[in-house]
């Protein structure tokens, strides 16, 4: 079972800008699972660029 711990928090500045890929998954027990791998840095885009958690489209391409 998942950690129920409180956990710190560090505001960070973004300064690069990386691109990831993501799944949802459930487990058997029924816990919500979200690996998330690296897949590269995007020298390509600057962090402006990015919309805001919530604030662009469901899914970016690219």
């Amino acid at each position: 079972m998942g950690a129920r711990d409180v956990l710190d928090t560090t505001l960070v500045q973004p300064g690069l800008v990386a691109e990831i890929s993501a799944d949802t998954s459930v487990d058997r027990g029924g816990v919500y699972r979200h690996p998330i791998r690296y897949v590269r840095l995007r020298l390509d885009a600057a962090v402006e660029d990015v919309p805001r958690l919530g604030g662009g489209p469901a899914a970016a391409t690219g």
